[in-house]
């Protein structure tokens, strides 16, 4: 039987960037375990207390320098070590970024991520990315960069180029994380997320679920999240695309539901931070996507691509939103839903 009286009441739960709370392994798995009915009323409630609008943030993501990449993410086609058919690309031109960056805006989003295969950015590549930051936050949007680890002194001068958030995800549990990659160290990870908030910038970190973990360690990848001191403004979940080449492609699919509960069990440990459903969504229902919003879930990466990975179609989006009745943030704003909140597989 559940027992309701092992995770805090919504009242004790904290409710601010600020008022953080450290979320243990055995209290996220507890809210886990709460029946689903249950989770997804105290999700809502925690959701509806911080986002009385109840919106959606809508994010676009490029991809301004695809495959290549040394790494061995077990889950990555941009690997080159194995046979994806993700042919190794140069950095794209700006005005190719600048061109994406107005067509994304036109199209209804506020945030635009920039994301590169690399294990590291060197010098000149930080300059070149400077360059696009600064030309992608002229159109008003917010704008958010994937580059892979980072130094402080890089931080700080994407930040005054104008970068808002940059996006480094922890991927999965500390202890499940040498099952899917080996070249880079969970505090390497850390340490990067580290440098981006000294550095000023607004820290966009999730994972991937349905890559053969256990629920016992989606919840350490979530307590590993609300942990962190300030928690996430972003919080990117998501769902494996299996993509064939790769050592993932055939793994067991992660239950919908269990999804459903990860939107939900991120929302309650985070409250005011934007979740987002991320790659992988186009494998979900209505139905499924639904619930995730219900659950909490508050921003969508939206566009045909996500880097390598197919995404849900804009005007599929759209209707999907207008059916639920949903509002999206409204677009053209420089500050974007980052004033309103409080940004991969990535």
């Amino acid at each position: 039987m559940n027992d309701m009286s092992r995770v805090p009441a919504p009242s004790h739960f904290p409710h601010s960037a600020t008022d953080t709370q450290d979320w243990s392994v055995e209290a996220v798995v507890a809210l886990y375990e709460l029946p689903f009915n249950d989770l997804l009323l105290r999700a809502q409630q925690i959701h509806r207390e911080n986002f009385p609008d109840a919106d959606v943030e809508l994010a676009t993501l490029l991809s301004i320098k695809t495959g290549g990449c040394p790494e061995d993410c077990a889950y990555c086609p941009q690997a080159a070590r194995y046979h994806t058919g993700v042919v190794a690309g140069k950095l794209i031109p700006l005005e190719e970024v600048v061109a994406a960056a107005k067509a994304a805006k036109q199209n209804g989003a506020t945030r635009f991520c920039m994301g590169a295969a690399w294990r590291e950015p060197k010098e000149r590549e930080v300059e070149k990315v400077e360059t696009m930051i600064s030309a992608v936050k002229s159109l008003g949007l917010e704008t958010c960069a994937t580059l892979g680890m980072l130094k402080e002194e890089q931080a700080q001068r994407l930040k005054q180029a104008g970068l808002d958030y940059y996006n480094h995800n922890l991927d999965s549990s500390p202890d499940f994380y040498p099952e899917i990659i080996t070249t880079r160290d969970y505090q390497d990870r850390l340490d990067t997320i580290k440098n981006v908030r000294q550095a000023g910038l607004k820290v966009c970190c999730g994972g991937i679920v349905g890559m053969g973990e256990s629920r016992l360690q989606r919840a350490g990848l979530i307590a590993q999240l609300a942990s962190l001191d300030p928690y996430p403004e972003s919080v990117p979940i998501n769902h494996l695309v299996q993509v064939p080449g790769t050592p993932l492609d055939g793994a067991t699919p992660l239950d919908p539901l269990e999804f459903v509960r990860t939107i939900a069990v991120a929302r309650i440990t985070m409250p005011t931070a934007r979740v987002r459903l991320s790659a992988g969504r186009q494998d979900f229902s209505e139905a499924v996507q639904a619930l995730c919003f219900m659950a909490g879930a508050n921003s969508i990466f939206y566009g045909e691509k996500l880097l390598t990975a197919c995404n849900q179609e804009a005007a599929a989006d759209r209707a999907l939103l207008a059916k639920l009745g949903l509002k999206t943030c409204g677009a053209g704003d420089a500050t974007g839903c980052g004033d309103c909140s409080s940004a991969t597989h990535a």
